[in-house]
């Protein structure tokens, strides 16, 4: 198929999302899906957080959250998904339970009292189902053994390649939704640090969310608490992205209370490949060469033709080309174990490793494979699977 061909089936114009065959109002009848205040939530059974504008479904004894809108954000808890038994067959399911947002402030104060006022913002990217961001996030727990609650940010992605355009839609209707929350939640004096990992379309959802943070900040001490940002694979428009950020995000009031931003590209990121023939312009999750005259430039010194974004003060971007893995290459965070070892780094707010390898660029860095450990084993040291995380990581 041509990449034209391929970019209008992912932009979604074949497959056009329906409203479905049963009334919205129904699948959200039943009163779990509004826990009144002191409702029991298992918080051991179901040990980390999500917020939600997925409409969820409380008809049968199992709630789940579909792709469709919400009329509501929504709250509530959450463990790994796993296989279980629904209805006579095995399906992949994730235990949750809708919880009063009152009840989930407070369970969540007092989780993060009981750690060390860090919590983890996940927010996921395009083509998720709820189980598959949950797993996502539980395996980000657990590979990072993060020391405070582990939220997952769940907009309604429809979880389908060809609908693309329809989450991007999505995506853009629930800026209002994510912003509310994340404004609400760095405005809490309990929490003194939010570690934000954005992940492909997830970025342009995260980042203007944490430029009206700063801007409507009503803390005290009006600090901010947002100071640690990954972008895994951003979808996003790279000039975009120079253009706005540096006098924004990045700007030298927030470089000076300790914010930055982590940037994971690869040159192998099929995924943004396709974005980028969609919309015309590269993308920042991925170092292609727009400019011609720029990668002959680069050819003729010897470099190769990776072309980054600019040098931004509090920028730090990590080229996992030659680490990728799976068929895509748009997650290496978490399935490259060069890509996760160096992850787990930034997350506990260390920025060295020895795999990764300087530039011509201050900013830049490449991963490599570490030369004692040439073929390490990926799920143990990504925590893909339970209780597999390296001890060395």
């Amino acid at each position: 198929m041509s990449a034209l061909g391929t970019a209008l089936l992912l932009s979604g114009c074949i497959t056009p999302v329906k409203y479905g065959e049963i009334r919205h109002t129904d699948y959200v009848a039943d009163p779990r899906c509004a826990p009144p205040p002191g409702a029991p939530i298992d918080g051991e059974a179901l040990p980390l957080f999500f917020v939600t504008s997925r409409l969820p479904d409380c008809r049968s004894a199992d709630v789940r959250l579909l792709v469709h809108r919400g009329d509501r954000v929504r709250h509530g808890r959450f463990a790994a998904p796993r296989d279980m038994e629904v209805g006579g067959k095995t399906k992949f399911r994730t235990p949750l339970a809708l919880q009063n947002e009152a009840d989930w402030w407070q369970a969540l104060q007092a989780e993060t009292d009981r750690r060390q006022g860090r919590v983890l913002l996940y927010v996921h990217g395009y083509r998720e189902t709820f189980e598959t961001t949950s797993k996502d996030a539980a395996q980000m727990a657990r590979m990072t053994g993060f020391d405070g609650p582990v939220i997952e940010y769940s907009w309604p992605s429809q979880g389908e390649v060809l609908k693309y355009a329809v989450d991007e839609t999505n995506m853009y209707h629930d800026v209002r939704n994510f912003r509310d929350f994340l404004r609400d939640l760095s405005d809490k004096p309990w929490v003194k640090e939010i570690v934000v990992v954005a992940h492909s379309l997830g970025a342009r959802l995260a980042l203007p969310a944490i430029a009206a943070a700063d801007r409507l900040s009503r803390r005290a001490d009006r600090t901010g608490n947002i100071s640690n940002i990954i972008l895994a694979s951003p979808d996003i428009d790279r000039e975009t992205f120079e253009r706005d950020i540096a006098g924004d995000v990045l700007a030298p009031e927030r470089i000076a209370l300790g914010r930055r931003i982590t940037v994971y590209a690869s040159l192998s990121d099929r995924a943004l490949a396709v974005s980028r023939a969609v919309h015309g312009y590269p993308r920042l999750g991925s170092p292609y060469c727009f400019n011609p005259f720029e990668a002959a430039a680069l050819k003729e010194k010897g470099l190769p033709e990776r072309c980054y974004p600019i040098a931004i003060p509090g920028l730090t971007v990590i080229d996992t080309t030659d680490v990728s893995r799976g068929s895509t290459g748009h997650s290496n965070f978490l399935r490259s174990a060069p890509a996760c070892r160096d992850f787990i780094d930034v997350i506990a707010n260390r920025h060295q490793r020895p795999e990764r390898v300087t530039t011509h660029l201050s900013h830049v860095f490449r991963l490599v494979a570490d030369p004692a450990d040439p073929k390490p084993d990926d799920d143990r040291i990504c925590g893909r699977t339970p209780g597999g995380v390296d001890p060395e990581a």
